[in-house]
């Protein structure tokens, strides 16, 4: 049983310190998306983020209005999609336009995993994203990008440092 005190001290972090959710993030597997041909991978990942995430936004509206706690972002994170673009080839940016447009289909406000992983080393797909990612962001609304350069237990990739300070140069010169 909820003690009144606690219920009211929830009001009053809720009014007066503005206490929200930050986010809520559904994760999703796109492994099963891989094909050699890129389009026929990229229509696969919408249709499974189209299917998998259709209801987290009312899900999510409807915990906000059941709990009285703001839900500030709903949120779809997915496999890296070099390890996607490694098997198919082809153009990166064909993936994160197929984010974007999954990501408005659903109705999130973001969708993370235009990513690679190369803490220990390229693999195929992943410079090619590193290198796509100005025009994949230029071109997208809600898709994050993230470069994991590093761990504790594999150190820091410096080529990767390296390549992500061209990309990133060469943009800001464009």
């Amino acid at each position: 049983m909820l003690d009144k005190n606690d219920v009211l001290s929830t009001v009053q972090m809720i009014d007066r310190q503005h206490l929200d959710i930050r986010t809520i993030t559904m994760g999703i597997s796109l492994l099963d998306c891989c094909s050699q041909d890129i389009d026929d991978s990229c229509r696969r990942v919408y249709d499974k983020i189209a299917r998998k995430a259709e209801n987290l936004v009312r899900v999510g509206c409807e915990i906000e209005k059941e709990y009285g706690v703001p839900i500030i972002n709903k949120r779809v994170a997915v496999t890296p999609i070099a390890m996607l673009a490694a098997a198919s080839g082809g153009d990166p940016v064909k993936y994160a336009l197929t984010l974007e447009n999954a990501a408005q289909a659903v109705g999130v406000n973001f969708i993370g995993g235009y990513s690679a992983l190369v803490q220990k080393g390229f693999a195929p797909g992943d410079e090619a994203l590193i290198n796509s990612i100005p025009e994949a962001l230029a071109r997208t609304e809600h898709v994050c990008s993230s470069i994991n350069i590093g761990s504790t237990k594999a150190g820091i990739n410096m080529d990767a440092v390296a390549l992500m300070g061209t990309v990133s140069y060469t943009h800001l010169r464009a």
